[in-house]
């Protein structure tokens, strides 16, 4: 159903009878004394039996038998739950029908068992049914009164309404599934909304009781209309001002009149007038706006005319072909062939914008092969860089060996870096039942046409020696697997299984200490291993027991990684490359933040490697020297520098918590403490474990950017000359990053389709949260004054004299 259409029951076509639940009494009952104790201090309170009486009436008058509900004598908290069925079936009620409900105590006298009644329209102002949770206001010792208009509402009047009826009645709304849900922010919500309650209740005391009746929903509303009467008849407004509505067939379907009229305003026939066409002053001022507009952003009606009328003109517009190709009407063939011959006459496009034509907007096999011709341009580094999105890019394309799956093979057949890179990322996708035959067609490509290449005569190997030392990898994941299964099963400490590790790599698999042959690096497949070092070799500390391995290579060097097992990394990959990519964009304009975008391959859908930085975490830092310059002390020392440190060593670690903080806010990154946040001997900060993106946090009020107090205190306090030096970084490097906004938000909408778990659960709105982070809206100067109010707001939040909203945000470090 559309948000446009309204569908709905209509309540004299319903042959059921009326059902509602009687859930819980709410408040304090008045205190009770037994009836037969007179004046005895000794007397004790009895135990109130309750029952509910449930009456309906209909246009003030009795309508069928009351119902009654068992006894319930499990105070403080009266909880009966029962389901009631009337009589009366919905058919036969009248837009005044309301139900009678009146709480009975049988264990005093008779004239003393009367709690409170309350009494409820079934049908509300607009005449819709009432549905879900509905909380009544006893009128205490009375009973209900079913007379019209009652004198016993159950509706608290608006005037002492307070915020936990505007809150109840939100609850009501979430629960019959009007509100969206977001599972992050509910429990939060209705942790605040216990909280109100508490001190409500502790306010009010015991001076109110209210009865919470839960009526049955339907699959649509259901709308108040007599049994007999002609709903196609005219309704009487003269006579009232009350508002009807009514379902409208039409709602959403294409307007005939204005479908031919836009058929004949873009009717072939018209291109050569079009092609002699120039926009005015205001049509031009309307398509440079359009042109700036992010890849998210769809096009108005109006907008997809103005361009496809001036598309001649626009030729010579690089910018303006992936705008124009979306005004196409692709279902019309004579439409679509001009689209195609005016493309291939268009001014060529960049790189960033090919890959917004791989996307899933885009199906015609002519666009997406244009898109490649574009590719075919980028040297093998940029295309290394944006090749985990080209392999995700295989699922929109409309044929298993596509255009795309080619050119990806034939770039890798030139570039074993390409190929190894290329051979992992498909295999990672083969667990996808959906696309595992797609994916696995451009496996087997690549290894067809790798196994034809002949040897170099520079000394190259041949392409069956180069696919079998692609395929060694994976059997080097497969061993290790094998090695994390028996050292897990070690009982005891994490030293016991250390040795069960260095044992099992000298003895049993001592194969794995110095390979046959040399294997290609999974992270950087340049790099020849050629065995594992079992005396340098250890386990981490942790739940999974990821490996340290250290491996020989073929220089004589040694090359260290991590190998996990039971997590997913493939999220941790794309933010990695993401951050590799940021850094080459700042590098691009002169400006080297210092950055660690270490190497991050996922082997499966729950093992992978990272590569290894020697570093320690601010947690141990700040245990061990109690802050981060006496670290930064012991390695750089200088007695006439400042902070008794070498002014490179400052300058780098100002430099790349710019970098980390600027990143960070952009991708959303979540759950920074102190233990991923690592420093390097250099000055280097960097972050690890992202396993919360785009805004997503486990921890509640997050800061806007993820700056702790000690990064603010190594670079001398928030009104140091240091400081004000990082914040001109972080500005800087915002704005270069806003100049790639259309690279970063096209290669994210390539990741729509994968099964990265901050993705995944909500493609669409992840991307527009990536696309509100650049500020699209602000020139360069403005976002400088926007960005220093955001650090200004975070590194405030750091200090204990601010308000309560900041304090939390100080919280979130500790």
């Amino acid at each position: 159903m559309s948000g446009n259409e309204f569908r709905f029951f209509l309540s004299c076509d319903i042959n059921l009878p009326v059902t509602f639940r009687v859930e819980r009494l709410e408040g304090t009952l008045p205190s009770t004394k037994s009836p037969n104790s007179g004046m005895d201090s000794t007397t004790e309170e009895r135990k109130a039996e309750l029952y509910v009486e449930c009456a309906l009436y209909i246009d003030g008058a009795p309508f069928g038998l009351p119902t009654k509900t068992r006894l319930e004598s499990a105070g403080p908290l009266y909880c009966w739950n029962e389901l009631i069925t009337l009589s009366t079936k919905y058919r036969d009620l009248t837009a005044h029908s309301q139900l009678a409900l009146t709480v009975w105590d049988v264990s005093c006298g008779k004239d003393d068992g009367l709690i409170g009644g309350a009494t409820i329209l079934l049908f509300n102002g607009k005449m819709q049914l009432k549905t879900g949770k509905q909380k009544l206001r006893l009128w205490l010792g009375k009973q209900a009164d079913g007379s019209f208009p009652t004198t016993t509402p159950g509706k608290v009047p608006r005037d002492e309404r307070g915020e936990l009826e505007r809150l109840e009645k939100l609850a009501n709304k979430y629960e019959r599934g009007q509100i969206q849900p977001v599972d992050w922010l509910d429990r939060l919500t209705f942790k605040a909304m216990e909280r109100i309650k508490e001190r409500e209740s502790l306010k009010n005391g015991s001076s109110h009781l209210y009865l919470v009746v839960d009526f049955c929903s339907f699959e649509h509303r259901v709308v108040f209309q007599e049994s007999g009467a002609n709903f196609l008849l005219p309704s009487p407004i003269a006579s009232s001002n009350e508002l009807v509505i009514v379902w409208d067939p039409e709602v959403g379907k294409i307007n005939p009149s204005e479908h031919k009229q836009l058929k004949l305003a873009r009717s072939l026939t018209r291109g050569i007038i079009d092609r002699e066409l120039k926009p005015s002053s205001n049509e031009r001022k309307s398509i440079q706006r359009i042109l700036k507009y992010p890849p998210t952003r769809a096009l108005s009606g109006d907008e997809r005319q103005l361009l496809w009328k001036f598309r001649f003109s626009l030729m010579s517009e690089k910018r303006a072909l992936t705008k124009f190709l979306r005004c196409v009407e692709w279902s019309d063939v004579q439409e679509a062939k001009q689209a195609i011959e005016l493309m291939g006459k268009w001014e060529m496009i960049d790189v960033c914008d090919a890959l917004e034509l791989l996307s899933p907007l885009f199906e015609s096999e002519e666009v997406r092969a244009y898109a490649v011709s574009v590719l075919e341009r980028a040297d093998d580094e940029e295309l290394q860089c944006y090749l985990l999105q080209l392999v995700q890019a295989l699922r929109f394309e409309r044929t298993d060996k596509s255009r795309l799956s080619q050119f990806l093979v034939q770039c890798s057949l030139r570039n074993i870096e390409l190929a190894s890179f290329l051979r992992w990322f498909v295999a990672v996708e083969l667990h996808d039942p959906a696309y595992a035959k797609r994916f696995y067609s451009t496996y087997e490509f690549l290894e067809e046409n790798m196994m034809k290449l002949t040897a170099g005569v520079n000394g190259e190997e041949d392409g069956y020696k180069m696919w079998q030392s692609l395929v060694r990898q994976t059997e080097l994941t497969a061993q290790l697997c094998s090695i994390m299964r028996d050292v897990r099963n070690v009982r005891g400490n994490t030293q016991k299984k250390i040795e069960k590790l260095r044992h099992l790599l000298s003895g049993l698999l001592s194969e794995l200490t110095y390979f046959d042959e040399p294997i290609r690096s999974p992270l950087a497949p340049s790099v020849l291993i050629t065995g594992i070092v079992p005396s340098e070799s250890s386990i981490f500390k942790s739940a999974l027991h990821p490996l340290r391995l250290t491996f020989r290579t073929a220089n004589g060097g040694q090359c260290k990684l991590i190998f996990k097992k039971g997590d997913d990394i493939r999220q941790d990959q794309l933010v990695v490359q993401m951050v590799s990519l940021m850094d080459r964009l700042l590098k691009l304009e002169n400006l080297d933040l210092h950055l660690t975008p270490y190497k991050v391959l996922a082997t499966g859908q729950d093992e992978g490697m990272l590569e290894f930085i020697p570093s320690r975490s601010l947690a141990q830092i700040l245990s061990e020297h109690r802050s981060i310059i006496s670290y930064l002390q012991k390695f750089h020392p200088d007695e006439h520098g400042s902070f008794g440190i070498t002014a490179t060593c400052l300058e780098t670690f100002i430099k790349s918590c710019a970098g980390y903080s600027v990143i960070t806010y952009i991708l959303g990154i979540g759950d920074r403490h102190l233990d991923n946040l690592l420093l390097r001997e250099d000055g280097r900060l960097f972050h690890v474990d992202f396993g919360f993106i785009l805004g997503r946090d486990p921890k509640p009020f997050p800061p806007p950017m993820k700056l702790c107090k000690e990064m603010v205190e190594a670079m001398g306090g928030a009104e140091s000359q240091y400081y004000t030096r990082f914040k001109s970084y972080c500005c800087e490097a915002y704005n270069i990053l806003r100049k790639s906004s259309n690279l970063i938000l096209n290669l994210f909408h390539l990741m729509a389709g994968s099964n990265i778990p901050d993705i995944a659960s909500d493609p669409e709105k992840g991307i527009l949260k990536l696309q509100e982070k650049f500020r699209l809206d602000l020139d360069d100067e403005a976002c400088i004054h926007f960005f220093q109010d955001l650090i200004n707001e975070s590194v405030s939040a750091l200090f204990p004299q601010m308000v309560e909203t900041i304090h939390r945000w100080a919280q979130y470090w500790r």
